[in-house]
């Protein structure tokens, strides 16, 4: 059992521990990460409360409530807010469910600053003057203000002891005003706020002592810090956040969660870490600080397995850690690892598509996951078992036919998977040979083998016939043949030293010497870091404005230092015209363009592969037939993985024609 995990392998992850009056079962907690599943309001939804009891029913001993808003002019919608006692119900209704299945609440109290800028119905306050546009600066606030806000983080904790929160943490990282008071890379104030970090100080610690003061003596404060302010001239250092942290604690803090990162800045990277970033990046600072203050210390950062937990823990770096993607890709992390199923847990890939970018982006209305398509929506999405068994034909293995042959196996039925190719893993395995993406080629081929455990029958070199469609009768047949390596109409294309990108990264095809990319889309950089890597000499063309426009925040700011790093060249708004021997012709402005070159690699996008004869196969027998993934629209992970959840889930039910979101009711005073 301590080869494959268990209690007694992560005995430093499952021991408990105290925190004035608080005892919590275990160490990795849930951090507060923004869900918008308040709706367009502020108040707790039933979708919030299922959130969380989900993951206190998977073994968190401790959820921090997301960012909660204490100032009501300067609260977004999509957040929630304790700025007034309208709030109390709902957040009491919330603490309760969150204890009847046996957690801690903690609640996070906020104020974005800048950040609250995605709603313009909110007031943005800043701790100095900051221009954010050419001839537009956002007034620093008053020192009437100042007090004002502090007077709110003194009513906000009161509510949130009403509420039957069991802690509170102070958000004084990532730009928030506090931060932002805080740093000397975003304050230029020239009063007593401002200057020196005695003075710039000052704010946080009045705030500090306001919440203290407004909350019983044994209940614990937790504060949530960056180490240090990082591509900001002038930021904080890491012995500038010691000292604070010192006086912090004199002031009232009891535990530090240190964190890292800011959003005007190339550090956005570190709030929400992809792939990109080591994992445990910032555990070091987070060791340092707690030796060097004394005090009870969270570690965060890319902590998505019990083994690195258990590492940091049993090193004596950490008291604790942040495990909170992790228990988004998966509510039941936390059981499964003490249980010793490791090989169960479905693990974050740090892809950043469902959680940050969906957080980021207006037009998702709330975050999901890329690992687990039942995030926001616990209720309706747990699976059932089948009344009546039957037989579904998935064509093709990629990450859509093995999510859906996963959740058919786990319903009852009988997944009959067959894959054209001697793999499985489809474009999210040949996405995983990219450099700093090995975590996704291990997630897919980790699908397989989950499949292959539930008892799928999963059937390599076995492309779907219409014969073998006749022969096994299904019941569906899924199509998730995926898509394929679009090649425009360039005259020159069907030349020896011209690839696709495809080839490339499953090393199919070797480019060398001077190699010229066309797209600069997220494959076509990938391409690049890849071939840099192997010392070709890069040049990326791309017809937009700028390269990697279809990539998430945090991934295209670590993919661009690669791709400045490794010397690669960016050409936007060049079209193609023609591939002659030894270069690449194109236009730019009017003009011809020629890019010399050894080989051209073709890195378009993708297209549906033609899955009509599957589904003229699939009704010539009355079976049912459903796309899923890529086989119906060229799209992100994501989009696939939630496709074939949902279609796994619900096909055998006639009631059901997909998803439809029902809009939230609220927990409030009338």
């Amino acid at each position: 059992m301590d080869e494959k995990g268990g209690p007694h392998m992560f005995e430093h992850l499952f021991s408990p521990i105290k925190i004035k009056s608080m005892e919590l079962k275990s160490r990795a907690i849930m951090p507060a990460m923004g869900t918008k599943f308040s709706g367009n309001a502020s108040f707790v939804t039933p979708t919030l409360i299922e959130y969380h009891k989900a993951r206190v029913r998977g073994g968190s001993p401790l959820n921090i409530v997301e960012v909660c808003s204490v100032h009501t002019p300067s609260a977004p919608r999509h957040f929630l807010s304790i700025s007034d006692d309208m709030y109390i119900p709902g957040l009491k209704q919330l603490t309760d469910a969150i204890h009847e299945e046996g957690g801690k609440a903690g609640l996070q109290l906020w104020q974005g600053s800048l950040c609250v800028g995605m709603d313009q119905t909110a007031q943005i306050l800043m701790a100095s003057d900051m221009e954010v546009a050419p001839g537009v600066t956002i007034p620093g606030i008053t020192v009437e203000q100042i007090k004002e806000i502090v007077d709110c983080y003194g009513k906000a904790a009161a509510r949130a002891v009403a509420a039957g929160f069991d802690c509170i943490e102070f958000h004084c990282a990532h730009n928030y005003l506090p931060h932002s008071f805080l740093s000397g890379g975003i304050n230029h104030r020239t009063d007593e706020y401002g200057g020196p970090l005695g003075n710039r100080m000052k704010f946080p610690l009045e705030c500090i002592r306001a919440i203290r003061a407004n909350i019983p003596e044994d209940m614990p404060l937790f504060m949530r810090i960056c180490a240090m302010d990082d591509y900001l001239e002038g930021g904080n250092t890491i012995e500038d956040m010691i000292v604070f942290c010192k006086e912090a604690k004199e002031a009232g803090v009891d535990v530090l969660d240190v964190s890292r990162g800011n959003v005007i800045s190339a550090g956005q990277k570190y709030e929400v870490p992809p792939v990109d970033i080591p994992h445990g990046f910032n555990i070091e600072n987070a060791a340092r600080i707690r030796k060097e203050t004394g005090m009870l210390t969270i570690g965060v950062g890319r902590i998505n397995t019990a083994q690195l937990a258990e590492k940091y823990l049993a090193e004596d770096k950490v008291d604790m850690v942040v495990m909170g993607r992790a228990q988004l890709a998966d509510p039941d992390f936390l059981n499964k690892a003490k249980a010793g199923q490791l090989d169960d847990i479905d693990y974050c890939v740090g892809c950043d598509q469902g959680c940050l970018d969906g957080f980021a982006d207006e037009n998702c209305p709330q975050i999901t996951c890329l690992r687990n398509p039942a995030v926001g929506r616990e209720l309706e999405c747990k699976i059932v078992k089948a009344e009546k068994p039957e037989t579904v034909l998935v064509a093709g293995a990629g990450i859509a036919g093995l999510e859906a042959a996963i959740v058919l196996q786990q319903r009852g039925h009988q997944a009959i998977v067959c894959e054209a190719s001697d793999k499985v893993g489809g474009q999210f395995l040949t996405a995983g040979e990219a450099p700093r993406k090995g975590e996704m080629k291990a997630a897919v081929i980790a699908m397989g083998k989950k499949a292959a455990r539930l008892g799928a029958d999963i059937r390599l070199n076995t492309p779907v016939t219409a014969e073998l469609i006749e022969e096994i009768k299904p019941h569906t047949v899924f199509n998730a043949i995926g898509a394929t390596p679009i090649i425009p109409n360039i005259l020159g294309k069907d030349q020896k030293f011209v690839v696709n990108s495809h080839d490339v990264l499953n090393g199919l095809a070797t480019p060398e010497g001077n190699v010229v990319v066309i797209g600069g889309g997220l494959v076509g950089l990938e391409v690049c870091e890849y071939l840099a890597e192997k010392g070709c000499k890069v040049t990326v063309l791309e017809m937009m404005k700028e390269c990697g426009a279809d990539l998430g925040m945090a991934r295209k700011i670590c993919v661009q230092e690669s791709l400045y790093m490794s010397g690669v060249v960016q050409q936007t708004e060049v079209t193609v015209k023609e591939i002659a021997e030894g270069k690449v012709i194109g236009e730019k402005a009017g003009e011809t363009v020629e890019y010399p070159c050894d080989y051209a690699v073709m890195a378009i996008g993708s297209k549906s592969r033609d899955g009509s004869m599957i589904e003229a196969a699939a009704r010539k027998i009355g079976a049912g037939y459903v796309k899923i993934g890529d086989a119906g629209m060229a799209r992100r992970a994501l989009n696939a993985v939630k496709e074939a959840y949902d279609a796994a889930r619900t096909f055998d039910d006639p009631q059901i024609h997909g998803y439809l979101a029902k809009p939230q009711k609220v927990i409030a005073v009338t």
